[in-house]
């Protein structure tokens, strides 16, 4: 063989092995992609359920606390912080409100910072009167009415996610509601041998993870300013923080690496897939290992090399093939089955909610019905109010006549002695008058008084204008207002119960009554009229008006526009419950002229129904 013929030969082998090596590293590139790309929509699909799972966690309390703050024990607490039987009071609602909703600690804080209550007051670790004005949760819920949090408690030492809302109590914001939840069961539902999911904060420090030797600590360097910030909040409390020692970076695909040393110093590489998640201010990360991946791809080249090379290992490729396919296949019917397994399991889960919102609807039924009780009562004691209120005055009013009549009894005695009797028979008579006047105005008082039925009925209201007017005779006297009084020529008959009818009416006119009798116009206005089924009763005064600020309020129970000590604001409220009750409308504005004006506005009564309302 010549030279130049051996040079070429050489210079084609060469050739050949550049070509079969470019092709090899191409092939190998290609395959790893692939695989990365594989490895990659798995550590999707996990992202996707280890997100849905945290959001799914914080949906179920995100809203509790500001419906915890409405708690009448607790908005009492914060008027009166140092109140022994409040703060005992406060401490069992919450003990029973994490006992029931799941959370691992409820406590109040007062605007200062110092804890008043909380649902572990009978533990060794309780967080009464400790101050955590320093965590965001408080501050920014104080500030702005809400704050979230997560971090390592300083008293339990155990991690949560914080929840808070503002308390506001008469217009002011007084302290914070925090509701604290256990992060534990999120990292049980991560179990997996092979990869890793973390949580970590803006500081890039590891928060949850089912590994537990990665908690607590950082990728990069735990610089002083990374340091200072998360020291500044406490988040971590006493835990001691380290350092993982991994390098980051991206390959030619553009998926993101981490490599580095694991456990027992053995180099471990990771392919990374992870979501911001701004709700919580968390970063959730899914890293799985690449070691197979990298393996499967080298494999994939050395099998095609050797195809090229030898064919005499066709049939064994086809095998190893037909073997990929089959495993395929069998990852496939892996992961139906997984999928009918979450299908399952998720059936299961819906049909516990549903029992879970059945026993709600039943709790919310009875809570309604113990509102309407406690409605009705507060009806009642409204009455007895207004008639602790006349008793004085109606002392009076008895006096009067009973003196009166033990004057003309005495002349009538004088005058039968005198035989002047038709004199004699005046006087009596008069009496008579007196005493007829007296058992009505009782009668009134005694049907006043009564505890009402519900039962709704055909009611004149000229008869209960009529009787309000007498009930509150004594007070326009004594105020010197005057009540004048127009209704409808039609016979006005209403759907509504003649007592507590008649309560809104004896609150209607009071409360004009109040705002005239300082004024210089001393005059209230009282008419009714008929229209299109309805019947509308206006009381208007002629006081100053109600601010248009207050006006949206002025039907809220204990609201009262009064100065203090004259009245409990439940008139009002009272009145438009009853109202409503009636399937009627009661509501308020300013009149153009001047004064208040309240509209009720009544079902008028068929003109064939004679039922009685009680």
């Amino acid at each position: 063989m010549t030279q130049p013929r051996k040079t070429l030969i050489w210079l084609f082998s060469v050739l050949s092995c550049l070509c079969l090596a470019g092709t090899a590293w191409l092939a190998h590139q290609k395959a790893l992609e692939k695989s990365f790309q594989e490895l990659n929509d798995r550590g999707q699909n996990t992202l996707s359920l280890a997100e849905s799972t945290i959001r799914g966690q914080l949906a179920r309390f995100e809203r509790l606390p500001e419906l915890l703050a409405d708690n009448r024990a607790v908005r009492s607490l914060l008027l009166a912080p140092r109140d022994a039987d409040l703060i005992m009071s406060a401490n069992i609602y919450l003990r029973d409100a994490a006992t029931l909703l799941g959370a691992s600690d409820i406590y109040v804080m007062y605007r200062d910072g110092v804890t008043l209550a909380a649902s572990n007051f009978d533990q060794p670790h309780s967080f009464v009167g400790g101050n955590f004005a320093f965590r965001p949760y408080f501050f920014d819920a104080l500030d702005h009415g809400e704050g979230r949090f997560y971090a390592l408690g300083t008293t339990s030492n155990k991690r949560g996610y914080y929840f808070g809302a503002g308390i506001d109590v008469a217009g002011q914001r007084l302290g914070v509601m925090v509701l604290k939840i256990d992060v534990d069961e999120l990292e049980q539902a991560w179990a997996s041998d092979d990869l890793r999911i973390i949580v970590t904060d803006p500081e890039d420090i590891v928060f949850l993870s089912n590994r537990p030797d990665w908690l607590f600590h950082a990728f990069g360097t735990l610089t002083p300013d990374r340091l200072a910030r998360t020291q500044e909040t406490r988040r971590y409390s006493n835990a001691e923080l380290g350092e993982i020692d991994f390098q980051a970076r991206t390959d030619r695909g553009g998926f993101r690496l981490l490599s580095g040393h694991g456990q027992d110093d053995v180099a471990a590489e990771y392919l990374v897939v992870k979501s911001n998640m701004a709700q919580a201010d968390w970063t959730v990360q899914v890293l799985l290992p690449t070691r197979a991946a990298r393996v499967q791809a080298a494999a994939s080249v050395v099998i095609g090399l050797l195809a090229a090379g030898l064919l005499a290992l066709v049939a064994f490729i086809i095998w190893q093939r037909r073997r990929q396919l089959a495993q395929r296949l069998e990852l496939e019917q892996a992961a139906k089955d997984d999928l009918e397994r979450r299908v399952v399991e998720r059936t299961s889960q819906l049909r516990d909610a549903n029992e879970a919102l059945k026993d709600e609807v039943t709790e919310r039924r009875a809570t309604e019905a113990q509102l309407r009780k406690t409605q009705s009562e507060l009806v009642q004691a409204g009455k007895l109010a207004a008639l602790g209120q006349m008793s004085a005055a109606l002392s009076h009013e008895f006096n009067q006549p009973l003196g009166a009549a033990r004057n003309y009894a005495e002349n009538a005695q004088l005058f039968l002695e005198q035989g002047r009797r038709e004199e004699a028979q005046g006087n009596v008579e008069r009496i008579l008058g007196m005493i007829d006047r007296m058992t009505r105005i009782s009668r009134h008082l005694r049907n006043f008084a009564r505890k009402p039925n519900q039962q709704l009925g055909v009611v004149a209201l000229a008869d209960s204008v009529s009787e309000a007017r007498e009930l509150l005779g004594w007070r326009l006297r004594k105020s010197g207002v005057t009540l004048s009084v127009d209704l409808d020529p039609v016979d006005l008959k209403v759907v509504a119960g003649p007592v507590r009818l008649q309560q809104v009416l004896v609150n209607l006119i009071s409360n004009g009554v109040d705002a005239v009798e300082t004024g210089a116009c001393k005059r209230l206005e009282l008419t009714a009229r008929k229209h299109d089924g309805h019947v509308r009763v206006t009381v208007r005064d002629h006081g100053a008006g109600v601010p248009e600020g207050l006006q949206a309020r002025i039907f809220d129970p204990f609201f009262s526009t009064k100065e203090v000590g004259k009245g409990l604001g439940l008139g009002l409220s009272i009145s438009y419950n009853i109202i409503r009750d009636f399937d009627g409308n009661l509501t308020m504005r300013n009149h153009p002229d001047g004064g208040a004006e309240f509209i009720l506005d009544l079902n008028a009564a068929p003109v064939h129904t004679a039922e009685a309302a009680e």
